[in-house]
């Protein structure tokens, strides 16, 4: 029997500091990815075999935790970002899908993920995330969506928007997202994922704001150079603003 009225989870609260850290890991998932397929010229194939195997090992470690470590869990997100943008890329550019096919079938993988895991859970809250079937789910889901954000940011700028423009079109719909979190009743799980896909998009068109060349519509900033300066504010950010787990209520104890 237990008398503890929450169990952690194994990942962080949902606070104001999570967010901006999610921003500046999904923007260094932008620039690191990028370092390596083009600055380092490896190619969209090895550099999704490399990431994609370096977010295996992270999911196994995450996994094998006792309880949430921030470097730990924001170190997998980075990995998971830099593994969605090599493959984003290596799909919609090296396969010849297109950014508004490869847009559609992530967008349907993300919606099969999330599906299968309310269907084996009954819920997709992330406070729930204290199992390693839950954590499967969790990490198969975040590596659907920033897989899906890339696709969607490139194909934002591609389509006119242009970086800077796309980012303000990310920026502006997550600014509905938390009017809506405020002022609706709108399920806060629902707002949850929806804001934490659109946060992908939103740092891709911002690294590639900073790193693309000035005839194509960025900053021109080195893109390893880029990819540290981001590095550092996340340790940064880590260090000075709240982390802890989040909960969810226990159920109730067994006689």
């Amino acid at each position: 029997m237990t008398d503890r009225s929450d169990i952690l989870s194994k990942v962080p609260a949902v606070t104001l500091g999570f967010w901006v850290i999610k921003i500046l890991a999904t923007t260094l998932g932008e620039t690191g990815g990028d370092t390596v397929t083009m600055t380092l010229n490896l190619g969209y194939l090895v550099g999704t075999a490399i990431f994609l195997s370096l977010l295996v090992v992270m999911v196994i470690w995450q996994t094998m935790a006792g309880k949430f470590h921030p470097f730990l869990y924001w170190a997998t997100i980075v990995a998971s970002t830099t593994a969605g943008t090599t493959m984003a890329d290596f799909f919609d550019r090296s396969l010849g899908i297109g950014y508004a096919g490869g847009t559609s079938v992530l967008l349907l993988c993300v919606t099969a993920s999330l599906a299968a895991w309310y269907l084996s859970q009954g819920t997709v809250s992330v406070n729930s995330v204290n199992t390693p079937r839950v954590e499967a789910f969790y990490w198969i889901t975040i590596t659907f969506s920033q897989t899906l954000g890339t696709a969607l940011g490139d194909w934002a700028a591609d389509a006119g928007l242009g970086y800077g423009g796309g980012a303000l079109v990310f920026a502006a719909l997550l600014a509905l997202i938390v009017v809506a979190y405020f002022f609706t009743r709108i399920s806060r799980v629902a707002l949850f994922w929806m804001a934490f896909i659109l946060t992908r998009p939103l740092g891709a068109t911002v690294g590639d704001f900073f790193d693309k060349p000035f005839a194509e519509g960025g900053l021109n900033v080195s893109r390893p150079l880029a990819s540290l300066i981001i590095a550092v504010a996340i340790v940064v950010c880590i260090l000075a603003l709240p982390q802890q787990a989040g909960s969810h209520p226990a159920r109730p104890a067994e006689a």
